[in-house]
C-alpha cells in the first residue's frame, strides 16, 4: 500500500483536497478566522476516525487459552450524520463583513458544497495599519466519496491468550506511505473475561468480559506548492496530525459452535490535534500588499460519549467471518475475518 496503506485514506484525501483549496483560500482571512474556519470543516472528520478507530476491538467475549491467538483483519465506517454535512459560524472578524457569519460545507459535505467569502480586515505591521480585502472558495467535501458517508479505518490486530484469563491485543502499522504523506498506528488492548464471577454463569455458552484499549495515529503530509505563479507562495509546507482514541467497555457474547452473538456498552472517546507548518506568503489583489505567515494552523478535536454494539460471528474452524453495528454519536460498522487458534 503507498499511501498509508488503506487505514489513513480518509486522512490523506482529506489533507490532499483541503491543501489544495482550504488553506490556499482560509489563509487569505485573519489568523484568527482561518483556524475557526478549518476547524469547523475537518471536525466531521476527526470525529470519524475517533470513533472508527475504536470499533473492532473483539468479536467474542471469550478470551484464548493461555497463548492462542487470532490474527483479524477488518474495516471500520463511522457515519457521518446529515446535521454535521454543513457548518455556520458568526462573529468572525474579517469574512462577510459586516455580518461575520459563513455557511458552507464540512468534510462530510457535498462536493459542490463550498460557498464563496469575501475578506476586509486590518493588521498592524511595523507599527502601520495595513488593510487587506479580497476572496476565496471554501472547500467542498468529499461525501461522494464516502459510502454511506461513513469516515473508514482499516486495522490489523493479533490477540494473544495471557494467565488468569485475560487476553492482549495489538494494532501496528510501521511509518508507511510515499514521498508527501507518511503515517504510523499503534494501538493496545486487554481484555479480561469475568465469567466466573457470575457462579454457575461459566458452565453455560455465555461468557462476560471487561475490554480497555488505546490507540495513537501519526499522520505528516507535505503541501507542495503546485502554482508557484498564484496569490500563495509555499516554503516547506507540512501538515502533522496526531490523534489518540480509547475505549472502555463491559462486553458479552453466546458462543454456539457455528454462530456467535456478541455485544457490549461502554464508553469511547479521543483527541487529535492538526498543525500546518511552514511559511506562507499571501498577495491580494494581485498587489505588492502581502502577508508572511509562519506555522499559521494550530488545531485541537475531540470526540466522546456512550456506544453500545450488537454483532454476530460465523466460525468455520479457525476462520471467522464477523460483522456488527454501534449506536453512538457517529454510529458505526464493522466487519471483518479473522485466524484464531485457542
Amino acid at each position: 500500500m503507498k499511501k498509508l496503506l488503506i487505514t489513513l485514506i480518509t486522512v490523506t484525501s482529506t489533507l490532499s483536497g483541503f491543501s489544495q483549496d482550504g488553506p490556499e483560500g482560509v489563509l487569505f482571512s485573519s489568523l484568527e478566522d482561518a483556524n475557526r474556519l478549518t476547524q469547523a470543516y475537518m471536525n466531521p472528520a476527526m470525529k470519524g476516525l475517533i470513533y472508527s478507530m475504536n470499533s473492532g476491538w473483539y468479536h467474542t467475549a471469550k478470551v484464548h487459552k493461555k497463548f492462542g491467538f487470532d490474527l483479524s483483519f477488518g474495516l471500520n465506517g463511522s457515519m457521518i450524520p446529515s446535521k454535521d454535512e454543513m457548518f455556520t459560524l458568526s462573529n468572525l472578524t474579517s469574512v462577510n463583513q459586516p455580518s461575520g457569519t459563513i455557511t458552507s460545507a464540512t468534510v462530510g459535505g457535498s462536493e459542490n458544497g463550498g460557498t464563496t467569502a469575501t475578506v476586509t480586515f486590518q493588521e498592524e505591521i511595523g507599527g502601520i495599519n495595513t488593510t487587506y480585502t479580497g476572496t476565496f472558495d471554501m472547500p467542498g467535501g468529499i461525501k461522494e466519496d464516502l459510502p454511506l458517508n461513513a469516515v473508514p479505518t482499516v486495522f490489523i490486530q493479533a490477540g494473544v491468550g495471557l494467565p488468569f484469563k485475560s487476553e492482549a491485543i495489538v494494532r501496528f502499522i510501521p511509518k508507511v506511505g510515499s514521498d508527501d504523506v507518511k503515517g504510523s498506528l499503534l494501538g493496545f488492548g486487554l481484555k479480561k473475561e469475568i465469567t466466573d464471577w457470575f457462579g454457575p454463569l461459566d458452565k453455560t455458552p455465555l461468557h462476560v468480559s471487561l475490554l480497555a484499549s488505546y490507540t495513537n495515529m501519526n499522520v505528516d503530509y507535505d503541501i507542495v506548492d503546485d502554482n508557484p505563479g498564484d496569490d500563495i507562495d509555499i516554503q516547506n509546507g507540512k501538515v502533522d496530525l496526531d490523534l489518540n482514541s480509547y475505549t472502555i467497555q463491559a462486553i458479552a457474547s453466546l458462543n454456539f459452535p457455528v454462530i456467535n452473538i456478541y455485544g457490549g456498552v461502554g464508553y469511547s472517546g479521543g483527541s487529535s490535534s492538526l498543525d500546518m507548518l511552514g511559511t506562507y506568503t499571501i498577495t491580494y489583489n494581485g498587489t505588492l500588499n502581502q502577508r508572511t505567515l509562519n506555522n499559521p494552523l494550530n488545531l485541537d478535536f475531540d470526540a466522546s460519549g456512550f456506544r453500545s454494539t450488537i454483532g454476530a460471528r460465523l466460525s468455520l474452524g479457525f476462520f471467522k467471518l464477523f460483522a456488527d453495528y454501534t449506536i453512538q454519536e457517529y454510529n458505526s460498522v464493522n466487519a471483518g475475518v479473522a485466524f484464531s487458534f485457542r
